[in-house]
């Protein structure tokens, strides 16, 4: 044992010097380890880092959670030409699903529409996300409030002209003033507001850009400028099933209803999408996988070059070396002594440059944190999966170079060192 950590001693002692002697050929060697390792992790470092903030985001909300529509949330079958030519969910269909549908527990209705403007006395917030929707949702979403209420049944039934605004829209027009009571200006009318809801920050999931840049309007106010046919216009039906429904019984009972309201014969397909949120969240994860592998991809030539410039490293070292390895063979060393010397070799200086990719991913992650309001997360797994995969380039690197020095004749080795 004490041999062998001798050897791995007088390897680091090889590698060390040779990073000083030939300082332009080592770094330009290891260069490429050092991109490839970079270039691995810090796509890990992201595609992790967008992961958990997705996790993040989603953990508060039920997977159930279904978006009935006429668009898809996931790649499909039918071509879109007919997918154009689905109508939209209607507030009636709402209505009839909400005393129609088993194991439910809330149901809402939605449009979505484009960014608008709220002006209150001489300020105005640009490019605000409005989701006009029905009372239920504050039962779906679960919001938190910093001051006021959510619209009540009588308020979204009759399209009350009242506003629930988030954090930053608040701050923005009331600055530290008390917004509740105060009247803002959206499509030309006055609405009051009602409500502020809690700071939630940068959100990876939130369409629109989050709750904190949000108004919400009930949906019969946006009913009655736009009417029920307009086709800039997006309309959602939102439903939460109770817990430990089965999903593919409800799904089959909500298609079934929904169908024979609207009198869709049995040769005809669905003209509508059951979009569950778990099948939203399979999706992504399909997407983070195809980033990693992408990941992998580029930065495996980098890897290859780098692994290349490594082995180079080595073969010189061999050459370089070729006495001293003849007089330690003639003084008895082994083969196997010679093998693992320059197999240690060629993995210190692999993981050197390894080493100093992570290092970079890190400054870089500390830089775009702070930058960024999204958080970069090195984690400890990444950082072994950088090391282990330096330390195998190192490997595969130096085998050829370590095995044609184990084979050197000790005799000839000497006379060609002379």
């Amino acid at each position: 044992m004490l041999v062998y950590l001798r050897l791995l001693k007088e390897s680091f002692s090889f590698a060390m010097n040779a990073l000083r002697t030939n300082k332009l050929r080592t770094f330009l060697s290891l260069l490429g380890v050092t991109i490839g390792i970079f270039s691995i992790i810090a796509v890990l470092a992201a595609v992790d880092s967008l992961d958990r903030k997705i996790k993040k985001d989603l953990s508060n909300l039920d997977k159930n959670m279904i978006s009935l529509m006429k668009m898809t949330f996931a790649p499909s079958d039918i071509p879109q030409w007919k997918r154009d030519q689905f109508p939209q969910v209607k507030y009636e269909e709402y209505e009839y699903l909400k005393g129609a549908l088993n194991n439910t527990q809330e149901i809402a209705f939605q449009m979505i529409v484009g960014r608008e403007s709220i002006k209150y006395d001489t300020r105005t917030v640009t490019d605000v996300n409005v989701v006009p929707i029905s009372y239920e949702y504050i039962d779906i979403q679960g919001f938190e409030f910093e001051s006021g209420r959510f619209y009540n049944e009588s308020e979204s039934n009759s399209g009350a002209p009242v506003v629930v605004l988030g954090y930053e829209n608040a701050k923005s027009l009331f600055d530290d003033a008390d917004p509740l009571g105060k009247k803002v200006r959206m499509y030309g009318q006055r609405l009051t507001v009602i409500g502020v809801l809690k700071k939630q920050g940068a959100s990876a999931f939130s369409m629109g850009g989050g709750n904190d840049v949000s108004a919400y309007i009930p949906v019969n106010f946006i009913r009655r400028i736009y009417g029920d046919n307009n086709k800039t216009l997006m309309n959602v039906i939102v439903i939460k099933p109770v817990k430990g429904v089965d999903m593919e019984a409800y799904k089959a009972e909500l298609t079934q209803k929904l169908r024979n309201f609207r009198g869709l014969k049995t040769e005809e397909g669905n003209n509508f999408f059951i979009n569950v949120l778990s099948g939203f969240t399979d999706f992504i994860d399909g997407i983070i996988i195809m980033l990693n592998f992408g990941g992998w991809i580029i930065a495996g030539f980098s890897l290859l070059v780098g692994g290349f410039g490594v082995a180079n490293i080595m073969f010189v070292s061999v050459k370089e070396r070729t006495n001293l390895i003849g007089i330690q063979k003639s003084l008895g060393a082994k083969n196997k002594f010679i093998l693992f010397q320059f197999l240690f070799e060629a993995i210190i200086l692999c993981v050197i440059g390894g080493l100093v990719g992570i290092l970079l991913v890190w400054i870089l992650t500390l830089l775009l944190t702070k930058i960024l309001d999204f958080e970069f997360v090195l984690s400890f797994f990444n950082i072994m999966v950088g090391t282990g995969l330096a330390a195998f380039i190192g490997l595969i690197s130096g085998i050829l170079p370590a095995f044609l020095a184990a084979r050197l004749d000790p005799v000839e080795a000497i006379r060609s060192g002379m």
